[in-house]
Order: structure tokens, then C-alpha cells, then sequence
């Protein structure tokens, strides 16, 4: 039987086309809902000007489910804290996260350079976005904010959580019953605080070799400008009056097992009714919250103590 070879040519030659048109097309619809799911994943940026006229900048991600707050820790910010190692984004995926940047820090106004977040614009930022409650996460400097938060307005509160920080024991017959915490650090820590520094110097416009010498420069000490009234001033202000056992909402706390996990939850463990801790090993206080180096056991707990404890 003969066969004719063009023939054959051609239906091989229109099958490969069709195979190519179907491609194509799997390609650009693959293209198209890929650009839609990044866009639909891209958190966005606002401004509102507290009460005192200082303009605070937010960052805001997922559209449905209770709110979640989050606050950054001393020289951080809303990105770097919370969207760089992707806690915000596992918690969008049920939740609606805003994620505040203190004032003197990331892109809000800076009233007093290298000062302090307040307590007040938390609330002001909750109350301009009329969240009456939310489940409200602090590290380290937001840890302290979330404290001052719990002791005077624990009414908008769903959950309290605290990460790099917690409540310390005030009573002198407690702090001497503490269990000593365990001394070391992890030995990425130094590597950690070198790449923050370069990053934050990036973010405010240097180039990446000006960011570098930047961060070869011994970093001045935080209090070495702030006279003795004024250091005595700032610790009164942080002195946290609560009442831990009237505490009814769950409360969680996250620290590394080289940032004193122990003397930072003592009282906590002691007097809260619904308190969960969880202690990092190995980690510190930068390796423990910082994109790279952050286990995943700080995502999942964070992540899994608000869902379990949402509201119904």
C-alpha cells in the first residue's frame, strides 16, 4: 500500500499547530490568573493622621474574617516585621491584617528620630478603620504596646499575643523565684543585625554599597542622648499596672530560647487563666521573627492560636 508522504506531513504539521494554539492558550490563561492571584496577594499602603497631627502609615492584607493588628518592634517596621517572612500572608488567608508603622519608624512621620511607638495611635489607627475588637500581636516594642494596650483597654481585644517580649514579674518576692534562663545566642544573631541594618539603610535610599559601609559603623547607643530625667520619665511611662488574673481572653507569647523566655513569661504562666507559651530552640531575638532565619514554628503557633481562639 502506498502512502502519501505529504499527506502525512500535513496532518502531522496540523496537529502540532493545534497542540501549539492550545498551548498558547493554557499559557496566557495560566498568565492572566497568576497576575490576579499576586495582585489579589499585594498588601496595600494608607495614611491617617493621628490625633496629634503626626501621619502613621498602615499596610492592610486580606479582605474577610476578624482583624488582626500588628505591631512592629524599636527601628523596624510594618514590612519588614510582618510581611518579608510571610506571617502576614498566612494570616490573610482567613483574616484581615493591618499592620501599623509606629511613629518615628518605616514610613511614617518620625516627630522624634530614633523615639519610641505610643500606644495611642494603635487605637486611633482601629478606631479611623472602625475595628471595634482584633486579635492584637506585638514583637518586642509592639510586645510592650500590646501590654499597655491589655492593661487599658483590654475591651478590644480577641486575642493578645506576644512575640520577642511578654510580662514580667514586678513583685521583688517573684522576681527572685524566676528559674534562670539560658545563656547563649544563636551565633546567626550577629549575621541577622548586620543584613537588618543594610536593609534599613536601603529602604531609606542608599545604594547597597553605601548601605554596606553604613553598617560597618559601630551603632551609638539608644539611651546615649537621653538625659537621666528623661530616661526616668520613659521607664514611668513603660511601668505596666494590670491586674493579670482578671485577664480573661487567651493570650499566647513567642520568644526564642536565647531571649529570656523564662523571666519574660513567669508572671504570665503564673497568673493567666488562658495563656499559651511557646519557647523557640536555639533562636534569639532577631533570628526568631527575621525572614530567612525565622523557624516556621513561629508562623504555625501564631497562625493556629488565633484560629483556635476566633471569634464564632
Amino acid at each position: 500500500m502506498d502512502v502519501d508522504r505529504s499527506e502525512v506531513f500535513q496532518g502531522v504539521l496540523k496537529r502540532m499547530e493545534m497542540l501549539l494554539r492550545w498551548t498558547t492558550i493554557l499559557f496566557c490563561t495560566t498568565l492572566l490568573l497568576g497576575t490576579a492571584w499576586v495582585q489579589a496577594e499585594a498588601p496595600t499602603h494608607h495614611y491617617f493622621t493621628a490625633s496629634d497631627g503626626v501621619n502613621i502609615h498602615y499596610m492592610r492584607l486580606g479582605d474577610s474574617g476578624s482583624h488582626v493588628v500588628l505591631i512592629h518592634g524599636y527601628t523596624g517596621s510594618a514590612e519588614g516585621n510582618w510581611f518579608r517572612n510571610g506571617i502576614a500572608k498566612s494570616l490573610s488567608t482567613n483574616h484581615r491584617v493591618v499592620a501599623i508603622d509606629c511613629r518615628n519608624h518605616g514610613q511614617s512621620d518620625k516627630p522624634t528620630p530614633r523615639g519610641f511607638g505610643i500606644p495611642s495611635d494603635v487605637l486611633e489607627l482601629m478606631d479611623h478603620l472602625k475595628i471595634e475588637m482584633a486579635h492584637i500581636h506585638g514583637y518586642s516594642m509592639g510586645g510592650a504596646i500590646t501590654g499597655q494596650l491589655l492593661a487599658s483597654n483590654p475591651e478590644r481585644f480577641i486575642t493578645a499575643a506576644f512575640g520577642g517580649s511578654g510580662i514580667r514579674e514586678s513583685d521583688p518576692s517573684w522576681v527572685a523565684k524566676v528559674p534562670a534562663d539560658k545563656e547563649g545566642r544563636d551565633p546567626q544573631e550577629s549575621e541577622v543585625s548586620r543584613a537588618l541594618r543594610i536593609r534599613s539603610a536601603m529602604d531609606n535610599g542608599m545604594t547597597r554599597t553605601e548601605a554596606e559601609e553604613a553598617a560597618s559603623v559601630p551603632r551609638r547607643p539608644i539611651m546615649d542622648s537621653i538625659t537621666s530625667s528623661q530616661l526616668t520619665a520613659l521607664r514611668r511611662r513603660w511601668v505596666l499596672e494590670i491586674d493579670l488574673t482578671k485577664v480573661m481572653i487567651p493570650v499566647l507569647a513567642i520568644n526564642g530560647e536565647y531571649d529570656s523566655p523564662l523571666s519574660k513569661t513567669h508572671r504570665m504562666s503564673r497568673e493567666l487563666p488562658n495563656f499559651t507559651n511557646v519557647v523557640l530552640p536555639g533562636k534569639s531575638h532577631l533570628t526568631a521573627i527575621v525572614g530567612g532565619y525565622m523557624p516556621d514554628q513561629y508562623r504555625e503557633s501564631l497562625v493556629d492560636f488565633i484560629n483556635s481562639n476566633d471569634l464564632e
